[in-house]
Parts: structure tokens; C-alpha cells; sequence
């Protein structure tokens, strides 16, 4: 028999079993006891009282009497970000005249303001002027305050 005539009778096997229903094999292996779900009853609310559900209350170990449902063991609560950098005056006024200029042409445009010519050159002067200032204070040297040895720089 050739490796392609193997090959053929497994797919006719896949192909006549497609519609049969699988043999329950693994209905006898139990789930992870913590994938069991409690049956609520239809009578119950769906938010259960404090009280009732001192049985799933955990303690984080602490000693301070504070508890934890199961529900908070498996949540990722990340730590609250870091402020954003304080910047002056200068850098405030060319991002708002980056997005300014632009933003006024587009605003005037849609609501049939009148453009003079000088309102058109404030507008791309003031884009222009907003890109040119922030890149030039991009800076592209190492900090200040790195010291003698800078290590690995990439």
C-alpha cells in the first residue's frame, strides 16, 4: 500500500464519521473541583447576601481580617500608572499649535467659514512651527544625569 492510499482511507474514515455522535469516553473523568459550579435555585436573587456567602470568604493571610471572595483570587489588578511628566509653557503652546493650526482649517472648512489668506498662512505657520519646536526640543542625547558610564546604549 502506498503512503497515498493511506492517506485516502483516513480521509473516507473522517468523512463517513462527520455526522456520528462521539462516545462519551470522558464524561467519567470529573472536573477540576474548581470549575464545579453550585446550583442556585430559581427562587434565590442572583446577588446573594453578605451573609450567605461566608463560605467562599478567604483570608489573604494578613491577620487584618480582611477577606477576599474566590471570585478576586484569579483577577490581575494592575498598580495605578505613574503621573505624566510635568512640561512648560513652550511645549504646551506647540502641541496646540500642531494640532491647532490643522484643526482650525478643518473647522472652517466644514462650517463654510471665510479663509482669508493670512488666517490660511497663521494656520500652516503655526503647524509648521509647533512640528519644527517640539522636535528640535526632542532632544537626542543621553540624559543629563547618567553619569560617566552610560552601559548598553541602543
Amino acid at each position: 500500500m502506498t503512503p497515498q492510499s493511506d492517506e485516502d482511507e483516513v480521509w473516507r474514515q473522517i468523512v463517513a464519521s462527520y455526522n456520528e455522535t462521539p462516545d462519551n469516553g470522558s464524561a467519567d473523568q470529573p472536573w477540576p473541583d474548581r470549575e464545579n459550579v453550585a446550583a442556585v435555585p430559581a427562587t434565590e436573587t442572583a446577588d446573594p447576601e453578605p451573609a450567605e456567602i461566608d463560605d467562599s470568604e478567604q483570608s489573604d493571610g494578613d491577620g487584618a481580617g480582611q477577606t477576599r471572595t474566590d471570585e478576586d483570587n484569579d483577577h490581575y489588578v494592575p498598580p495605578p500608572p505613574d503621573p505624566l511628566p510635568k512640561t512648560d509653557a513652550l511645549t504646551k503652546a506647540s502641541w496646540l499649535a500642531l494640532f491647532g493650526g490643522p484643526a482650525y482649517l478643518l473647522l472652517a472648512a466644514l462650517l463654510s467659514w471665510p479663509m482669508d489668506p493670512w488666517i490660511v498662512f497663521a494656520a500652516v505657520a503655526a503647524f509648521i512651527g509647533g512640528f519644527v519646536t517640539l522636535v528640535v526640543r526632542m532632544g537626542d542625547g543621553p540624559p543629563n544625569d547618567s553619569g560617566w558610564d552610560d552601559g548598553a546604549v541602543v
